[in-house]
């Protein structure tokens, strides 16, 4: 089970990584707390002080069309936002 999708890059979460040195991750709908800091000082070498979990339902999305009405959704995912210890931070352009 791969724990950590993808790191979320926007501007709101750049704020929070200067002013609080919190990162935000796409992970497992099924991990739990203790299994994404594992996953995250793995991965990065950092030391993660805490770990705040959210779940987002999927959106029912629709739009009419030639053939008539489509009705699908948006894929459903956990968001976890975890805050590193004072002093490190996690480059995520450092392999590019």
């Amino acid at each position: 089970m791969e724990i950590l999708k993808k790191p979320v890059l926007t501007e709101k979460v750049a704020g929070l990584t200067e002013k609080l040195n919190r990162f935000v991750f796409v992970v497992d709908k099924n991990a739990n707390k203790i299994q994404i800091k594992d996953a995250i000082q793995k991965m990065y070498g950092v030391t993660v002080e805490s770990v705040n979990t959210m779940r987002y339902s999927g959106k029912v999305k629709s739009r009419g069309t030639k053939r008539g009405f489509v009705v699908g959704r948006t894929p459903s995912y956990k968001k976890a936002v975890v805050t590193v210890a004072k002093g490190e931070t996690i480059d995520f352009y450092g392999t590019v």
